[in-house]
């Protein structure tokens, strides 16, 4: 007789529904993972030349062994309209005796009549069925999660696990720094504690939203951790945790929000297993969740503990997570969107206060309050002020507005101080040359890969010469869109104009360098006949001091993007004579070039190689008088800029 028999011979009912309790919440556990069985058994009938979904891990982690049940739906096949199950009659009995066990606490303990009711009449429609075939309208009947259409098996579990959630809040014995606690060892409370302490660290973020409950139980050998992150069924957090090691399930509707918060427990030490789609018509609107697993193999028990207190702090940045996505995307591109909750939530500052306190509209009147000589009404935040200046405003704007609202500011003070962060951004950065600098990071990008190219006799090896012109050909496409961009800022703000005239100039180095780039894989193929000796060596002059001119060009973009009238002597000479290297390359590149027409007409005699080399070699030359050009145009430019004249 174990200790559950012993209370009941007592006739003290009531002390045995935190054990029934804790025995239903592993039924629901293994529940899942049958429903989920039937599921894949049926996608294999359909789709029998697509591999089964393998459910060996959710299997052993709910402490079902059976091989027959890892291999249940491989053996499913369809005849017709049936759906034949070898062992689905086996199958069918552990369904029926978890149910009941999921329905005792309400069956003989509160004598909720509903549920009772509706457990008798699915216990008794499993004994019914004679064989291991089910038509679609029985497959349905058990696994379908959606309401509205009548009663289901699994609508049953679902509405038995919400119940007995509840109840276990209810019914628990004790409170460990919130958490409703009952059957803990004695070693399990200073791990609920830690647990606890990251949680309520981080609980105010979240501000007036309901979730964050947590319950703790002993089952045998492993401490159990729930929390209530929300409402869904679909959105599960449990926490299982034997001698020194963690095992956590997370499902989540939403593939975002799962790699979100795979990536935050990552940084922590979580081994995650890969995750895994599945699909119930109940859930999501019929498309797919994501479940997985973390694991957190600890060395010692502080370690331990530092894990559970870890993973309680980062789970109230799950709450509301998609909502703020969404809102974000309307400034930036989904995947910055993503990285700025996931700073916000490494700086514990997370997105609630932000939505609470207006959200886009606090960006939107931001942006509005200053005017028309920065913004137009359709602009995006990342067109205007660049992807990596966008991101940062946004994630400083969501920090300051989480610290803002725990200080009590109230959400008029919250949206004037997201304003005035805006204009501090704008001050420091000059979001113009930034683009120009962009695309001058593209030019060197090119003219160092020629640079090299030459170095390691590229000339001589087509498939090395291909590859880098065709990474080229991205290298200029993405600084022709810069230029596509700053023309479209050009046409509604005016302070743009003049840069867009300096980019179009600047487009003519990136072009002649692609150009460049083509010509050598063509001499590769080749066109490369007496290519050797003093030939490369010319040619390797000239295209190093290419790149000396880029780098330059580089450096003086750096320097006219912090000039104004309080700039410095000192700063005006460095950014002079950066432009004098350019011009003074441009004059050197003239000279290698007629070196190199020389050079060609003494040791290249193959027509090809000759035309093509002298091609080649004038399209790095026509790259600095492009340089040269746009270097003028950068100097009357920063000179305007600091109230200056030439």
């Amino acid at each position: 007789m174990d200790k559950v028999d012993v209370v009941a011979s007592l006739g003290q009912e009531q002390l045995l529904r935190p054990a029934w309790i804790t025995a239903a919440l592993a039924a629901n556990d293994r529940l899942k993972v049958y429903l989920t069985l039937l599921q894949a058994a049926q996608a294999h009938a359909d789709q029998p030349t697509t591999a089964p979904l393998d459910l060996a891990r959710e299997l052993s982690s709910t402490g079902i062994n059976s091989a027959w049940l890892k291999d249940l739906p491989a053996t499913a096949y369809r005849t017709g309209r049936l759906v034949n199950i070898p062992e689905f009659l086996r199958l069918a009995a552990l369904l029926r005796d978890d149910l009941l066990t999921m329905a005792r606490p309400f069956t003989e303990g509160t004598g909720e009549v509903e549920l009772t009711l509706r457990a008798s009449h699915w216990c008794a429609w499993l004994e019914a069925l004679g064989d291991a075939t089910l038509d679609d309208e029985q497959l349905q009947a058990l696994t379908s999660g959606k309401r509205g259409k009548g009663d289901s098996f699994h609508i049953l579990v679902m509405d038995l696990h919400k119940s007995l959630n509840r109840m276990a809040a209810e019914l628990s014995d004790d409170i460990v720094d919130g958490a409703h606690v009952w059957q803990l060892a004695d070693k399990d409370r200073p791990r609920v504690a830690a647990f606890m302490r990251g949680l309520n660290r981080t609980r105010p973020l979240k501000l007036d939203h309901p979730g964050l409950d947590t319950a703790a139980t002993r089952d045998g050998k492993r401490l159990l951790l729930q929390n209530d992150i929300g409402t869904n069924d679909a959105h599960v957090l449990v926490i299982q945790v034997q001698d020194l090691v963690i095992t956590l399930t997370y499902s989540d509707l939403h593939r975002q929000r799962f790699g979100f918060f795979q990536t935050l427990l990552g940084e922590i030490g979580a081994q995650w297993s890969t995750p895994e789609a599945r699909t119930s018509s109940g859930l999501n609107a019929g498309k797919a969740f994501f479940v997985g697993t973390a694991t957190f193999e600890c060395a010692d028990e502080e370690s331990l503990q530092h894990a559970l207190e870890s993973i309680g702090s980062r789970i109230v940045f799950l709450i509301d997570w998609n909502r703020a996505r969404k809102r974000l995307v309307h400034f930036v591109s989904k995947g910055s969107a993503v990285s700025i909750l996931s700073e916000t939530a490494r700086r514990e500052a997370g997105h609630m206060a932000w939505l609470v306190a207006g959200g886009e509209g606090l960006i939107y009147g931001a942006m509005q309050a200053l005017g028309s000589d920065y913004f137009h009404i359709g602009d995006r935040l990342d067109q205007v002020l660049g992807a990596v200046p966008a991101q940062e405003f946004l994630v400083e704007a969501l920090t300051l507005a989480s610290q803002s609202t725990q200080q009590g500011h109230s959400t008029a003070l919250i949206a004037d101080e997201t304003r005035l962060l805006l204009v501090r951004h704008l001050q420091r950065r000059r979001d113009e040359f930034d683009l120009l600098s962009e695309h001058a990071a593209y030019c060197h990008a090119l003219a160092e890969g020629l640079r090299d190219a030459l170095a390691h006799g590229y000339h001589l090896k087509p498939k090395a010469a291909n590859k880098l012109a065709e990474r080229a050909k991205t290298w200029e496409h993405h600084a022709d869109l810069m230029v596509m961009r700053s023309r479209s800022r050009a046409e509604v703000q005016p302070r743009w104009r003049p840069f867009t005239g300096l980019i179009e100039r600047a487009d003519d180095v990136a072009d002649y360098l692609e150009e460049a780039t083509f010509l050598l894989s063509l001499i590769a193929e080749g066109g490369h006949e007496g290519w050797k000796g003093k030939v490369q060596q010319a040619m390797q002059r000239l295209a190093d001091e290419v790149l000396n001119a880029t780098q330059d060009h580089v450096k003086a973009l750096a320097i006219a993007g912090t000039l104004n009238d309080r700039s410095t002597a000192e700063d005006h000479e460095e950014f002079v004579a950066a432009l004098w290297r350019v011009l003074s390359a441009e004059r050197r590149c003239d000279i290698l070039l007629r070196e190199v027409r020389r050079t060609l007409m003494l040791h290249v005699s193959d027509a090809v190689t000759l035309n093509l080399g002298t091609e080649f070699a004038l399209a790095l030359e026509r790259s600095t008088d492009a340089l040269l050009s746009t270097g003028f145009g950068l100097r009357k430019l920063a000179f305007s800029r600091m109230g200056g004249s030439l």
